[in-house]
């Protein structure tokens, strides 16, 4: 299914802040390398720089020490993509499509080097915003692995998280 734009993640502004975020990202760590950083001075240069191109607040990102997580190229997209909004009428197929997309492992076709193709596995965080800005009952556990009272692991399945998070069931 396809959802309204307003729904799904702007690819277009992501790609066009990415490279500026990207190499602001690196120009700061190759001058912690040589020079470092020990009183944050250019971390915050950084900080500043990075929410005058996307608006956001940086202080939920990692900008120093992205190596420890996914890479710089994983960081500078979840920081160009902009954040979702709040819709009041996201429909229950909508949700049930967001909630599969969450669910399922694309397996596309790892030569394609769109900019989209490179970046799909990270847009899990998108969604999982978007859920959360705009149904009080999303909760992260429903798309972790859970144990039951008799201590059995389960995972909900996307119809159970519908049912849980859709206002009214």
């Amino acid at each position: 299914m396809q959802l309204r734009n307003k729904l799904e993640p702007d690819l277009k502004i992501a790609e066009q802040r990415y490279p500026e975020v990207l190499n602001a990202i690196l120009a700061y760590t190759d001058f912690c390398d040589a020079h470092g950083d020990d009183h944050l001075h250019e971390y915050k240069k950084l900080e500043d720089k990075l929410h005058l191109i996307t608006g956001k607040e940086m202080s939920r990102f990692n900008l120093s020490e992205w190596w420890e997580e996914e890479g710089a190229e994983p960081l500078a997209f979840k920081i160009s993509l902009p954040d979702p909004v709040i819709i009041d009428d996201i429909s229950r197929e909508e949700l049930t499509e967001i909630v599969s997309r969450l669910k399922t492992f694309d397996d596309a076709d790892e030569d394609d080097q769109r900019f989209f193709s490179q970046f799909r596995h990270h847009l899990d965080s998108y969604y999982h915003a978007l859920l959360a800005l705009n149904f009080k009952g999303y909760d992260p556990k429903f798309f972790q692995r859970n144990k039951d009272k008799n201590g059995k692991y389960f995972e909900y399945q996307a119809a159970e998280i519908v049912a849980r998070i859709m206002p009214g069931g």
